[in-house]
């Protein structure tokens, strides 16, 4: 159940930070609510999952599983593209990711 609650921690936190850019600076309605309820529930959900998977462990994989969302939802959403070497930084941070989850033992406390 705990990885439910990262992986909507994740979800939310991809939600708030595409909002943010859309949200203008805060000007435009919407997408602030957006911005706010997306961070509200993001801290929510990873504070129910830090409850039994390490914090330093979770932190990471949240960080760089949302990184690398709201790199292809900027992509998709708003046409942006990167050049190859943060095509590649975003790569290094994905296969961090996958070090911690495939390799580390302290995942679970």
């Amino acid at each position: 159940m705990y990885y439910i609650y990262l992986i909507l921690a994740i979800a939310f936190e991809v939600l708030g930070t595409t909002s943010l850019k859309a949200c203008n600076g805060f000007t435009k309605f919407w997408p602030s609510v957006l911005v706010v309820v997306g961070y509200a529930l993001t801290l929510f959900f990873f504070s129910l999952c830090i409850r039994q998977i390490n914090l330093g462990v979770a932190y990471a994989i949240w960080a760089g599983v949302g990184i690398v969302l709201v790199v292809f939802s900027n992509l998709i959403i708003f046409k942006q593209t990167i050049d190859l070497p943060a095509i590649i930084g975003v790569i290094l941070i994905l296969a961090g990711v996958i070090v911690i989850n495939i390799f580390s033992k302290t995942v679970l406390e």
